[in-house]
């Protein structure tokens, strides 16, 4: 029965790739603006989140309603891991060797974005400019900055995934 949460896991993980997949390159193809919208990015959040859950009560249901709190962590991060892997390897190929272009105007929608922000909270224009530094001092779609960026989103998709597995445990009495 392992197996077959695991590979139910996987498959959600495959879906939740091509969703995440498919809105990127929507995104690309329709504005790419849209790309530093932090509500898309909230939107986002919430996509991956749903998929690991459905995953977590797909193998609930696969388990006959029983699910220990290992069995639900790992159906939901298979799925969120796999998922956003598939998302970054996606966004690599686009702005690294499809279109270039697109990361560098990334880059500069990024900085206007940040001063936007931060003159909205009023921060001092040291900090600003600081800030602006460090984001045109970086390659946001560099290998090394997508695997950075890899590794956080799974540290907090593990803490997500970590209440999802307490929430939807369910130890079987007869056992």
């Amino acid at each position: 029965m392992e197996n077959s949460i695991k590979s139910s896991a996987l498959n959600y993980g495959l879906y939740l790739g091509g969703a995440l997949a498919l809105i990127t390159v929507a995104i690309y193809a329709i504005d790419l603006s849209l790309m530093v919208n932090m509500w898309l990015g909230i939107f986002l959040i919430l996509i991956i989140v749903g998929f690991g859950v459905v995953s977590t009560a797909k193998s609930k249901g696969i388990l006959e309603g029983f699910l220990s709190f290992k069995q639900a962590f790992t159906s939901y991060f298979i799925t969120v891991v796999v998922g956003i892997t598939i998302s970054t390897v996606i966004s690599a190929l686009l702005f690294n060797f499809i279109d270039p272009e697109a990361a560098i105007q990334m880059k500069e929608m990024t900085v206007q974005a940040t001063i936007n922000m931060l003159e909205g909270f009023g921060a001092p224009p040291e900090s600003i400019a600081e800030a602006v530094e460090k984001i045109e001092n970086q390659n946001q779609f560099g290998i090394g900055a997508l695997i950075q960026n890899l590794i956080w989103s799974f540290v907090i998709q593990a803490i997500l995934g970590l209440i999802v597995a307490a929430i939807m445990k369910r130890s079987n009495p007869d056992a």
